[in-house]
């Protein structure tokens, strides 16, 4: 099953209540919030309060991507706040095994998140233990990036790594993912797709959601 997940680092902060709505109404499944700290990505975005604001308007799960430094300290206020996923960076989390398991205790579903360069080989350790995998398919920090086609090789070794470790893991990408590239992601093995400027840099949040839906279910699924 694909699902869409609006993300609203490309939204109008202004009007994250219609924007959220709009992309419901378009038949979004999850709500991505990008939380980044200016120092693990060049960019700054929002913290506990405003997830905990979102949670009052949105009627889709918050799935909460931690691009942060030392994101342990923080985990607690985002669920708390409302998020049922949370994602954290392999290359900011000394103890993966460790947060992995504190998200799960506090009821969240647990992933894991790989920057472009970083190899799927890097989840062999931990692939039984993720609800999801989240592959970068730009450099995080920013939206409207270009995506990397090297991605594409990325998710089928992630699914090789998920695979071989039995886990019933799924993949989620996000960078760049329009119409031009979103059937040959889900062909690749995504079932999660992060789109923001592709939705909310349209004039109708809405209706670009319902097209990114129909194009990504009509792809070619992975076997």
């Amino acid at each position: 099953m694909v699902r869409i997940a609006p993300s609203i680092l490309s939204a109008d902060f202004a009007a994250l209540g219609r924007d959220i709505a709009l992309v419901e109404r378009g038949g979004a499944d999850l709500i991505h919030v990008d939380v980044m700290d200016g120092h693990f990505v060049p960019n700054i975005t929002i913290g506990p309060p405003v997830v905990r604001a979102i949670k009052r308007v949105a009627t889709k799960p918050l799935d909460v991507h931690l691009m942060i430094e030392e994101p342990d300290r923080y985990i607690e206020d985002f669920v708390n706040a409302g998020a049922s996923m949370v994602s954290v960076h392999v290359e900011a989390v000394p103890h993966l095994h460790r947060t992995v398991h504190f998200i799960k205790k506090l009821g969240a579903q647990a992933g894991v998140v790989l920057n472009p360069a970083t190899p799927a080989a890097s989840l062999e350790d931990i692939a039984g233990d993720l609800d999801f995998v989240l592959v970068m398919s730009v450099n995080p920090g920013f939206s409207g990036q270009a995506f990397i086609r090297h991605s594409l090789e990325k998710l089928r070794a992630v699914r090789g790594v998920l695979d071989r470790a039995w886990s019933s893991a799924v993949i989620e990408i996000d960078g760049g993912i329009d119409l031009s590239n979103v059937g040959d992601v889900v062909s690749a093995g995504a079932s999660i797709l992060v789109a923001g400027n592709a939705i909310f840099g349209t004039p109708d949040p809405e209706g670009a959601t319902r097209a990114l839906r129909a194009a990504a279910v009509g792809s070619p699924t992975r076997a």
